[in-house]
């Protein structure tokens, strides 16, 4: 008997993944749902499981499952060229999986798939065997830090939480994952609902909670979904409500959707947020375990962080601690995008290096380009120079070199990368994101975008780069929270790194990268130029011109410098200077 699997995240669904579901439906075959695997750059993925094992196909759509119910299925001979290569498949089997131990394997609406994998044993075995000290204890031992960005001890908080004598008390799941080009906590949740939640009520035990809040930003709605479900099978199972397991504990869990302010992923702002006013972030102290939601004792951790305590508890601190540095324990969850050939979500031990992920793991960079660095941290965090790739997953090495872990964003960026474009890009969303309530963060980083839009289009002064370094080094210095005060870390980090692009676009007036709209011109090569006119053709403002079988020319002033010349002419006839 076979079985087949799909991968049905919200990476897949964008793939055609519903298209598949509905041919395999329309043949009449059943197939079991799953969340995503982390594979996002072979998505729709497809896994036939038999008596000889699991096969991946990668890519699938319409016509090709036809192929695959037809050969594999039917007659149990695999379809080979619709097979994932040993290469593809490297991708999983070079990563240590912990968070993600469950996703694109269980059923993520299904809590008996959850359970048969040992789901909700962690939390059985807290109410019936052990106190709230004695869960801190190992999850000191474990050495797990937050996986939100700001790497603090999960024990600690909890303690702090914990001996905190108001009530009542909130345990809250942070879940606004607001970094560009970040979907860890995205994709756990619709890939594996239950480990957070299970996460939740452990530290919701710990500190002594009857209630715990999902805080998902409202632009996640398969995820929220899943949720939703996963509560309701929590409840019908006497996971949530009073006496839960005969413990005298009660306790039950809530979703609040947010509306997707960056701003909000801070600790203080997400809780004013829940209270129905505008995120805007509070001076601390006091802290949250001290006056959290509704000024009571709260405990705020992120999904990550969550999905990693069923397993700590299970498998005891000292296993989670094996992995990892001395500062940094366990594993990293990363959503590795950019330029890389295998983009997706990547779990591995601290101590990594950066150039291990990328190439081993990602598989390199597209179309074999050079690699120009990597942005760690999202919006927040910092662009690090191929020459820095060695540098271990580690909270403190990665603060080192200038960036920071932040929930874990790994942007890969290759030659045609523009350095300071990238840092026009982050500036441009944080900016935006700003709540407005800090004068430096609020006005400094509009001053500090002003200047980089002025250096892309050529217009940059000399002063510039001294200016952008005084701005930044002020917001950091100056703002109340933490997205004000790393809001100039792509900026001074690339101004570090790649200072001589910055010079290049100011004293030259010359993209080395080729990026800028404003500082680049295309002409055609009369040489390569065989005159078959589809640069003419496919021009969308009729700058080329030229006769058939004769070499055209670009008129510069009529160019929008779009590019798709470039990529039209099959003879490399066209030049970008």
């Amino acid at each position: 008997m076979s079985e087949i699997k799909i991968g049905l995240g919200s990476c897949g669904f964008a793939a055609g993944a519903q298209a598949v579901l509905d041919t395999l439906k329309e043949m009449g075959v059943s197939a079991k749902q799953t969340g995503c695997i982390g594979m996002c750059f072979a998505e729709p993925l497809v896994e036939v499981v038999d008596d000889k094992g699991s096969t991946f196909y990668g890519r699938v759509n319409k016509n090709s499952i036809k192929e695959i119910v037809e050969s594999h299925l039917k007659n149990g001979v695999p379809v080979e060229k619709l097979m994932l290569s040993e290469d593809d498949l490297g991708f999983l089997k070079k990563q240590t999986r912990i968070a993600l131990r469950n996703c694109g394997i269980i059923n993520p609406e299904d809590i008996n798939e959850y359970k048969a994998r040992g789901g909700y044993q962690a939390i059985e075995k807290v109410l019936k065997g052990m106190t709230p000290d004695e869960v801190i204890e190992v999850m000191k031992t474990s050495g797990l830090r937050g996986r939100g960005g700001a790497g603090f001890p999960t024990w600690f908080k909890w303690n702090a939480a914990k001996q905190a004598t108001d009530t009542p008390k909130y345990i809250i799941c942070n879940a606004d994952e607001g970094d560009p080009g970040a979907f860890m906590d995205r994709s756990l949740l619709e890939s594996d609902p239950h480990t957070v939640l299970e996460g939740m009520m452990i530290g919701g035990y710990v500190i002594g909670s009857n209630e715990g809040i999902l805080y998902v930003r409202a632009e996640y709605p398969l995820a929220i979904k899943r949720l939703e479900i996963a509560i309701g099978q929590m409840r019908e199972a006497g996971l949530l409500g009073k006496n839960i397991l005969g413990s005298g504990w009660d306790f039950d869990l809530r979703i609040k959707a947010g509306a997707g302010a960056f701003v909000c992923g801070e600790e203080t702002a997400l809780i004013a947020s829940l209270e129905g006013e505008r995120g805007m972030p509070r001076l601390k102290p006091p802290f949250p375990a001290q006056k959290g939601y509704w000024q009571k004792p709260s405990n705020i951790n992120n999904v990550e962080t969550f999905g990693n305590v069923p397993w700590i508890i299970s498998n005891g601190g000292e296993a989670y601690a094996k992995l990892g540095t001395e500062k940094s324990k366990g594993t990293k969850v990363f959503a590795l995008a950019g330029k890389t050939k295998r983009g997706g979500l990547v779990e591995v031990p601290m101590g990594l290096t950066l150039r291990e992920v990328i190439f081993n793991i990602g598989g390199g960079i597209k179309n074999d380009k050079a690699i120009k660095g990597v942005q760690l941290g999202g919006p927040s965090g910092g662009c690090i120079p191929e020459k820095l790739l060695d540098t271990p997953i580690d909270y403190d090495e990665i603060a080192a070199v200038g960036a920071i872990m932040g929930s874990g964003g790994m942007i890969v960026m290759d030659e045609t990368t523009c350095m300071v474009d990238i840092a026009r890009f982050f500036l441009d969303f944080t900016q935006k994101e700003s709540c407005g309530k800090c004068i430096h963060c609020r006005i400094g980083t509009k001053r500090m975008l002003e200047i980089l839009e002025r250096i892309t289009k050529g217009e940059g002064k000399e002063t510039d780069i001294a200016l952008l370094g005084e701005l930044g080094e002020t917001i950091k210095g100056s703002s109340l929270c933490a997205l004000g005060g790393s809001a100039p870390n792509p900026v001074l980090s690339t101004i570090r790194y790649f200072r001589d692009e910055y010079e290049a676009h100011i004293l030259e007036k010359r993209c080395p990268a080729h990026s800028c709209k404003a500082l680049i011109n295309y002409s055609i090569d009369k040489d390569k130029c065989t005159g078959c006119t589809l640069c003419a053709r496919k021009c969308p403002a009729n700058a080329i011109s030229g006769t058939a079988k004769n070499p055209h020319t670009v008129d510069p002033d009529l160019c929008t410098r779009c590019g798709n010349c470039v990529t039209v002419c099959r003879f490399n006839a066209v030049n970008v200077e």
